[in-house]
């Protein structure tokens, strides 16, 4: 069976128009969404910036050799070298290191759809689309449901028996303070585990297919030519070494410090850091993650607005080439729709959020403005004739 396959559909007019405006609806959700979504984030990266601001200001240097009462419940940072005694295993697949978190990603090899349409439209405003379907077969950590393919025959992948694992350490200490769970889980898993070919023979009593190659489990007759179901088992870990706390101080442990701003501090880094450059770091992190979510508040405010105008399109599309013209057109008001609206909605959470800063900007802008335009009204002003000799 060949692994792509093309149907030819054809949609009628009123058809189209149906589904229109069915996406009208949509379109309103979207735009409804997508306001809630940015005036949302604005607190959100206001609230998490004053609250690593807050942190920046309160947090106090400590050392890791001994715990001093008079710092319970501050806001502490501490760095140093980790220590563990016992260590993490995945028991499933018999593996084990030293490590302060160890993270299993197990990926099977299976089908994938991918979808590509073109269409062309036709006088009087029936559509015509051609769409491929091609079927590949890749290496996924996630289960890819074959039952939604347009062609699952022949493209079926098997159920996932096994996924994703993250243990950590549960006598992980730095210094004299105990490391938990919720702090490790922190610190990224950067370095790879790999594992000898002797891993694999205690596998084999129930996997018989199961062996190491370049550091890796694969469950496969042959991983240099897998089959759909054939798996490939990786680790990576968090070395015991140095590391960089901040949160609360309680007791013996580190906790999540609650700032009056509002946002929970605990900040994990591997290796010895300051806390300037860990509160720097997250700043960073809130400044991106703070665009992401704007620009997919963006990109859906534009969806919806186009899909209010579609119907329009359907419309004129009895005549393709004003179909064509007015569709482009509906794209660009959609996108100055929501221009307008996305910067509005961004003003009116800094108003709501931070007032004084919205205000001052605001008679900032207005200032400049009004000397721009004395300016430009000087440089335009007639200039008196020369008296005449």
């Amino acid at each position: 069976m060949p692994d792509s396959f093309v149907e030819t559909t054809s949609t009628s007019w009123l058809s189209r128009l149906g589904q229109s405006i069915t996406g009208v609806l949509i379109g309103i959700v979207l735009i409804a969404g997508s306001i809630v979504l940015l005036f949302w984030n604005e607190g959100r990266a206001i609230q998490t910036a004053r609250s690593l601001a807050e942190g920046g200001k309160a947090v106090v240097d400590v050392t890791p050799q001994s715990i001093d009462p008079a710092n319970e419940g501050k806001l502490i940072h501490v760095s140093g070298d980790t220590r563990t005694t016992a260590p993490l295993a995945d028991r499933e697949f018999g593996v084990s290191t030293k490590a302060l978190r160890l993270v299993r990603t197990a990926e099977m090899y299976q089908w994938q759809e991918d979808k590509h349409e073109e269409t062309q439209k036709s006088l009087g405003g029936s559509e015509q689309k051609v769409t491929t379907y091609t079927y590949k077969k890749v290496w996924s950590d996630r289960a890819i449901d074959s039952q939604t393919f347009h062609h699952s025959e022949d493209h079926a992948n098997p159920q996932k028996k096994f996924g994703r694992l993250s243990v950590t350490a549960n006598d992980a200490t730095l210094g004299a303070f105990q490391l938990g769970a919720p702090l490790l889980n922190l610190l990224p898993t950067d370095a790879a585990l790999q594992l000898d070919p002797q891993a694999a023979d205690p596998l084999k009593q129930n996997m018989p297919d199961a062996q190491v190659v370049d550091g890796k489990i694969f469950i496969a007759a042959n991983p240099d030519s897998p089959q759909i179901g054939d798996y490939q088992i990786s680790y990576a870990y968090a070395a015991v070494g140095p590391v960089s706390a901040v949160g609360r101080q309680a007791g013996a442990t580190i906790a999540p410090y609650q700032t009056r701003a509002g946002d929970r501090l605990l900040l994990a880094a591997n290796g010895q850091q300051s806390a300037t450059d860990m509160f720097k770091q997250a700043e960073q992190e809130n400044r991106i993650l703070t665009w992401v979510i704007r620009l997919g508040g963006v990109l859906a405010m534009w969806l919806g607005a186009y899909l209010v105008l579609r119907p329009l399109v359907v419309v004129a599309d009895v005549v393709p080439l004003i179909g064509s013209v007015l569709g482009a057109g509906a794209g660009l008001v959609a996108l100055a729709f929501t221009a307008v609206v996305a910067a509005a909605i961004i003003a009116l959470a800094w108003l709501w959020y931070r007032p004084l800063v919205a205000a001052s900007v605001l008679v900032i802008g207005l200032v400049i403005g009004l000397a721009a335009h004395r300016l430009a009204g000087q440089r335009n002003a007639p200039r008196p004739k020369p008296a005449a000799a």
